[in-house]
């Protein structure tokens, strides 16, 4: 069965940090682009960041301009799993985190929940 589990969220005061683990099950995330999303009740899932599949070239990362500097991407493709490292965490950062893999299909899993105290 194809699946993305993600886990890691939990809640924190302010400043605090906390590291996401988004691991694939079914399939293998080496071809799939990475992105990682949030999602608070009665609002529209925001995309938070993108790593792009290792090449020769190495891989790319993308931020959105609210986590830059304080997120992280990285993935481990020998695990099949894609962290997202949350630093100088803010209220505003509360939500549920979804990670999706793609390709020529799109995956998701069901979300970890992070709440932020401030």
């Amino acid at each position: 069965q194809v699946q993305l589990v993600e886990s890691g969220g939990g809640l924190v005061q302010a400043g605090g940090s906390l590291r996401l683990s988004c691991e694939a099950y079914g399939f293998t995330i080496v071809t799939y682009t990475m992105r990682w999303f949030r999602q608070v009740p009665g609002k529209s899932r925001e995309w938070d960041a993108t790593i792009t599949p290792i090449t020769t070239a190495g891989t790319t990362t993308h931020y959105a301009d609210f986590v830059k500097g304080r997120f992280t991407i990285s993935r481990d493709n020998g695990k099949d799993t894609v962290y997202l490292q949350m630093n100088n965490l803010e209220p505003e950062d509360t939500a549920v985190y979804f990670c999706h893999a793609q390709r020529e299909a799109t995956y998701g899993g069901e979300g970890t929940q992070v709440t932020v105290s401030s």
